[in-house]
């Protein structure tokens, strides 16, 4: 069968490039493993999908080459997309951050999709698994669920290793390399750390959550963290894992609202006071009582020498764990790494040496941060490549 363009991945990136290049008038076939699109939409966000962000800007993302996202982001925005939310009926709200939701459920956002696509006439064929990708005389051949498809364009938009109970794969960079473009090398990103032995007090701690500060490299985010019965989750950790590398340390403010010199404002505010019960004032007892006790600093505070509070207020505020690894691809958001942008022009998304070729979404090394920034991405990127095809 001949088309114009054949798409590889019906998520979100495959689904909206094949209804941007149908609706230019292109025939588009999009193909599946799975047997049903959209499947890692159907449960991102707790089942209501965080389809975007507000806030998105090229300075959220992580990749080799950080100013490659600028230009399909700034061609295609949250306030596009939002727009087509609304056109479609969508109700929508704004949790935190810049984080946008499906007031109803993240159906909604596969059905708009699906019925963009049908709007184009895009055919999208699931449960039809790749079993061989060829490239001769200007057009690519895919054999798949026992078809040939034809084209001389080709959109790689299979994602990434991230969530494997759903079916993700690596197969994006198989074809990747079949094409001579280089890869990155892949990793889990926005996913818990775990802890070592030696930490296991605070292993003791699981379900206990906290606002913090949380550093790693260049990442900073202030949000919760929860210690799990294996290291470190919540959205402040699986923010800064992106930047995390083995043999790094994640630091935490556990107060960071309190100004310099509070704790000795404690004690002359409270000197029959012990450490446990002022930092019960802030944080969950049970974390209180555990970072009291690490501290070691047992006595009333009006017998504790300043400098022990001042000692103690600087640890509080830069407590450094030392991460063994991370819960890996199963537990991930995403994937960061990936088809590296160097071999991909950032206007089209097209393969440099491979004319006809893209890749885009997660497959791309663009990693965004928590809270809709990898759906922006998806939108943003799959809009480059359907106005391109």
């Amino acid at each position: 069968m001949s088309h114009d363009a054949i798409i590889l991945g019906a998520g979100a990136a495959g689904l909206f490039c094949g209804a941007t290049a149908a609706q230019r008038g292109r025939r588009v076939v999009v193909l599946d493993h799975a047997e049903k699109p959209g499947k890692k939409i159907l449960i991102s966000g707790g089942g209501r999908c965080n389809f975007t962000n507000l806030h998105t800007a090229p300075d959220r993302y992580l990749s080799e080459n950080r100013h490659f996202a600028r230009s399909a982001l700034s061609r295609y925005t949250p306030a596009d997309f939002l727009e087509l939310v609304e056109r479609h009926g969508i109700a929508w709200h704004e949790k935190t951050l810049g984080q946008l939701f499906c007031d109803g459920s993240a159906r909604q956002i596969v059905a708009m999709l699906l019925d963009e696509c049908m709007r184009g006439g895009v055919e999208v064929i699931c449960e039809s698994p790749i079993a061989e990708v060829g490239h001769a005389d200007g057009r690519f051949r895919v054999r798949a669920g026992g078809r040939t498809y034809q084209a001389p364009a080709l959109v790689i938009a299979t994602g990434g290793p991230a969530i494997p109970q759903i079916g993700a794969s690596g197969i994006a960079y198989d074809l990747a390399r079949q094409f001579g473009l280089k890869v990155v090398q892949p990793r889990p990103a926005l996913v818990p750390l775990t802890l070592p032995d030696e930490a296991v007090l605070f292993r003791e701690l699981s379900g206990v959550a906290a606002p913090v500060e949380a550093r790693c490299g260049k990442g900073r985010f202030r949000e919760a963290a929860l210690f799990t019965h294996r290291g470190l989750s919540g959205p402040a950790i699986l923010q800064v894992s992106s930047y995390w590398s083995r043999g790094q340390a994640v630091t935490i403010d556990f107060l960071p609202d309190r100004a310099s010199g509070w704790l000795l404002e404690a004690k002359r505010a409270r000197p029959r006071a012990g450490l446990r019960s002022v930092l019960g004032e802030a944080l969950p007892d049970r974390l209180a009582t555990a970072l009291a006790g690490q501290l070691g600093l047992g006595a009333e505070m009006g017998n504790l020498p300043d400098k022990a509070l001042r000692a103690a207020e600087e640890r509080l505020g830069a407590w450094d764990f030392m991460p063994n690894g991370s819960e890996g691809f199963a537990k991930a958001e995403v994937t960061a790494g990936g088809i590296s942008t160097a071999d991909l022009s950032s206007q089209t998304m097209e393969a440099r040496k491979v004319p006809g070729l893209y890749a885009i979404g997660e497959a791309v090394d663009v990693t965004g941060w928590l809270g809709g920034y990898n759906f922006q991405w998806a939108w943003a990127s799959g809009h480059a490549a359907g106005q391109a095809i």
